[in-house]
């Protein structure tokens, strides 16, 4: 296989990379809003759309700040050069950024309900069908792993053997993350719940997965693993009850 792989359309070559990020935006929009539609609105069309700005500028925001922090040499190397800073992003930054811009607009808008669980299997769904786009275009979109010895690692055109860590993400997130959401789904006590769990769950993994990925630490983590003991940080003391499951009281007869 040669990196990046091309998806073709007769004699036209297209990018892998923008074409799975597209098809990530459109089948979350499309699950959003059947989740919505099954939940109902609770929060009105104008407030709904604040939030929902409120997440893609806080997303945009986060994903690029936390990249500039990831790779500090890149940064200062391309300060003169505007179109390089522009380059990259990262799911966990868009995730939190979004998460606090939300907040931050619930506050304003003074409302008190949580907003989260309607995003929480679309996001998952999301993450995983970008990250193929990930995989496909190979070391272009630095998400790669390092060198490794076992029989599924992958050269990404480089000659070296590498964890190919899109692929253990997007496992993750189909075979383990997304049947738990879709259980959990309706069976937890109190409304926001679910994207807690979602959170906590994608941050936990990305943790333990930058382990294996080549990056500049500081004091032994890199931004992106530290912007993830924040947001773990954040959600723990929600801890004791994501797991407290609904008790159906007994029929009487």
């Amino acid at each position: 296989m040669h990196f990046p792989v091309y998806l073709w359309v007769g004699s036209l070559a297209i990018h892998p990379h923008p074409v799975f990020e597209f098809l990530a935006y459109l089948v979350g929009a499309r699950l959003y809003a059947f989740f919505k539609a099954r939940d109902g609105d609770v929060l009105g069309v104008e407030t709904r759309w604040w939030i929902v700005a409120a997440a893609f500028v806080g997303a945009a925001l986060g994903s690029k700040l936390l990249v500039l922090a990831d790779h500090p040499q890149l940064t200062i190397d391309n300060l003169v050069t505007p179109l390089g800073l522009a380059e990259g992003k990262t799911v966990v930054g868009a995730l939190l950024g979004a998460l606090f811009a939300v907040e931050w607009t619930k506050r304003r808008l003074h409302v008190r309900r949580s907003t989260g669980d309607v995003f929480a299997i679309p996001l998952t769904v999301g993450i995983a069908i970008g990250r193929i786009g990930c995989f496909l275009t190979g070391l272009d979109d630095n998400t790669y792993g390092l060198p490794a010895s076992l029989p599924w690692a992958v050269d990404f055109g480089d000659g070296i053997p590498r964890h190919p860590t899109q692929l253990y993400e997007i496992a993750f997130l189909v075979m383990v993350l997304l049947p738990i959401l879709v259980w959990l789904r309706g069976r937890l006590p109190r409304e926001g719940d679910l994207f807690k769990v979602f959170m906590a769950a994608y941050l936990g993994f990305r943790l333990a997965l930058e382990f294996l990925k080549p990056g500049d630490p500081i004091l032994g983590l890199t931004a992106i693993q530290w912007a993830c003991v924040g947001g773990l940080l954040w959600y723990a003391r929600y801890l004791p009850g994501y797991f407290q499951l609904r008790r159906v009281a007994p029929a009487h007869g």
